[in-house]
């Protein structure tokens, strides 16, 4: 089972990006997947999450409105679109995966157990 996270980077406030993330091991249609974020000297926070079945999301209310996450089960892959990025949105960000699927969803990170290594995203002019 492994979960891998890309499409992090440096951008200026404002711009978009778009990150990935690719599990293995596992049919994403069984699974529950989380993104969560880490800033430096800050608990890990839960931004966004999506049910296996794709009908069903969740959003922290600080990100609702510029996050949306989406999933493409053929490429066994999971993303989150970001807009009108900020300072604030400058930290680590991680993909995980709930497995098996209980059927709720929430941004619960003891709900998840499988976690990437992170990709960095980075917001400043």
């Amino acid at each position: 089972v492994q979960v891998v996270e890309s499409g992090g980077g440096s951008v200026q406030p404002g711009e978009s990006l778009r990150l990935s993330c690719t599990v293995s091991g596992f049919r994403l249609d069984l699974v529950a997947i989380g993104w969560f974020r880490q800033a430096p000297e800050k608990a890990r926070e839960g931004v966004a999450c999506i049910s296996s079945s794709g009908e069903r999301t969740s959003y922290a209310d600080s990100v609702r409105g510029r996050f949306t996450i989406s999933s493409d089960s053929a490429k066994n892959t999971m993303y989150l679109q970001i807009s009108s990025l900020k300072p604030e949105d400058t930290a680590v960000y991680y993909c995980a995966a709930e497995w098996p699927y209980s059927g709720g969803l929430a941004l619960n990170l003891a709900d998840y157990q499988y976690w990437g290594q992170g990709t960095q995203v980075t917001v400043s002019s």
